[in-house]
């Protein structure tokens, strides 16, 4: 574009975006001039005092900079908790607790040694009903907790202990809402 006057006492040098440039602006020089250039790379020669006192930060290091900041170390933690969702245990019905035993009188049967276990490798399901220890949340210590499921391979139902190990894990019986997961367990006696 070329410098003429557009309004009064301004002239347009270039372009910024939409707005012209004032005749009187403190950085015209400095705007005109460019982008500064300290050498070209592998030239030691075309380096001036600035590049090499300042040479360009890698990109790694220059994205940590812009990187989030926790100014409040473990708050995201705490309204995290806050917003996990714990309900009131649900008791079981007595035709739900018979058919609940009837189907661990059938994995206790198919598991009965070490041997049966690994010949049937019963696979099943068990959702439980597992209490709130967040010391954080407000249901905490109120009976309040959440229901997960926990699939795997029966190794045996332990009677003395009363649990059951699914896989690598000891799941409390009193804790045990309901088992499915194989068809199996779906047929009557």
């Amino acid at each position: 574009m070329s410098s003429e006057k557009v309004y009064e006492n301004e002239e347009v040098y270039e372009n910024i975006g939409e707005m012209p440039m004032p005749v009187n602006f403190r950085y015209a020089e400095v705007f005109r001039q460019g982008r500064p250039r300290h050498g070209k790379p592998g030239k030691l020669s075309t380096y001036d005092l600035f590049y090499i006192k300042h040479p360009p930060m890698d990109t790694v290091r220059r994205a940590k900079l812009f990187s989030a900041f926790d100014a409040l170390k473990g708050f995201g933690d705490r309204i995290a908790s806050k917003e996990v969702l714990y309900e009131d245990r649900r008791e079981l019905t007595e035709e739900e607790k018979k058919e609940l035993d009837r189907r661990l009188a059938v994995i206790r049967r198919l598991t009965a040694s070490g041997r049966l276990a690994r010949q049937n490798k019963v696979e099943v399901k068990v959702t439980r009903f597992v209490p709130c220890t967040d010391p954080e949340s407000e249901a905490c210590g109120t009976g309040r907790g959440q229901y997960e499921t926990v699939s795997g391979i029966v190794r045996r139902v332990d009677e003395y202990r009363r649990a059951i190990l699914v896989g690598d894990e000891r799941i409390s019986l009193d804790t045990v809402t309901g088992i499915s997961g194989n068809p199996i367990l779906e047929q009557d006696e």
